[in-house]
């Protein structure tokens, strides 16, 4: 993987860890030479992650919207900022410049982009690695959702098992590394009706 796309929070939130472990991540990618795609901005976990590529020699790109480039403050170190219209194109240059996508703890926001990227994979719209690091049990009432939905039978395990988990960094772009996508569609069959 040359370049990983990272969703997360555009605050900081209420624990260091979170912090601490986007920094971490970004200092990661810089030493496993991997380029940075994520939202372009310069606080929150967006900008420790970024700022943990730059202090360490590695690339980083932002992809921002013009009319968040004054709310999220676009950084202004960056390898390359790439401005966009809308949410939409913003996801769609994210999926286009990247060859993975991790989450790290967000809000409304990284979920709607974990997902969109979820489905668009289910869809069979790329094949790419879809992780999620889940920092001090972030992640952990989510996981058992995405497990509920799979047992009540409206998500196939298949599809389930599309999103990769970890909660270290090297083991999860271990497993990004050796992601093999799904063979099947998510279409069902009329035989099975």
């Amino acid at each position: 993987m040359k370049r990983i796309t990272v969703f997360c929070g555009s605050s900081s939130g209420t624990e260091e860890i979170y912090t601490l472990q986007a920094t971490l991540l970004g200092e990661t990618f810089a030493k496993r030479n991997i380029e940075l795609v994520y939202g372009g901005a310069n606080v929150g976990l967006m900008g420790a992650v970024a700022n943990g590529v730059l202090n360490n020699g590695g690339k980083a790109i932002g992809v921002l919207p013009n009319f968040l480039r004054s709310k999220e403050i676009a950084h202004k170190q960056l390898t390359e900022l790439i401005l966009v219209d809308t949410m939409h194109e913003r996801k769609t240059k994210m999926n286009d410049l990247c060859d993975g996508v991790i989450a790290l703890p967000g809000g409304f926001g990284t979920l709607d982009e974990l997902f969109e990227m979820l489905t668009w994979g289910q869809l069979g719209l790329h094949k790419k690695p879809i992780a999620i690091l889940n920092v001090n049990g972030y992640y952990d009432s989510l996981i058992l959702f995405i497990q509920n939905m799979t047992d009540k039978g409206l998500l196939k395990e298949v599809n389930q098992e599309m999103l990769l988990v970890s909660d270290t960094i090297d083991d999860l772009l271990d497993k990004m590394e050796n992601y093999i996508p799904p063979t099947v569609g998510k279409w069902i069959d009329k035989k099975d009706i």
